[in-house]
């Protein structure tokens, strides 16, 4: 078995830990949780999206998603609209609202990662990134 410091989730989360601590509080202060902000993030950059197709892209179980779409709804991030293609597909997609925030707050979002980026290199954040996508796509 391997020892505790080498194991990869362990590591892995300790790393998301560690980028967090620089995101957090720009998302407090709206306030909007990690996994809100990703919702927003992935509507904002891909359009409306099927609750399941949504779940996949942000990493959140499908039944954790219903209460986070809800409180969104109820505090004017998300809506659903009727697919115009197929009536029986209800799409989900932010609101003006949402969009404002979005573009508020995304400056100093970046800001974070440059914070990051001058700690390790940018050299060292894209080979980061490559290994973390090379790691999402591994299967059993």
């Amino acid at each position: 078995m391997r020892k505790f410091d080498d194991s990869l989730p362990v590591n892995l989360l300790k790393a998301r830990e560690a980028v967090m601590v620089f995101f957090r509080p720009v998302l407090q202060e709206v306030p909007l949780t990690e996994q809100q902000w990703r919702i927003i993030r992935a509507l904002n950059e891909f359009g409306p999206m099927e609750s399941k197709q949504l779940a996949e892209c942000c990493c959140i179980l499908s039944p954790s998603l219903t209460g986070i779409i809800k409180r969104l709804e109820q505090q004017n991030f998300v809506q659903r609209q009727k697919s115009t293609i197929d009536q029986r597909r209800v799409l989900l997609s932010l609101t003006m609202h949402a969009q404002q925030v979005f573009d508020d707050i995304s400056p100093r979002l970046e800001q974070c990662y440059k914070k990051m980026t001058e700690q390790i290199s940018e050299e060292k954040m894209l080979q980061l990134t490559e290994l973390l996508t090379i790691v999402g796509k591994i299967k059993p």
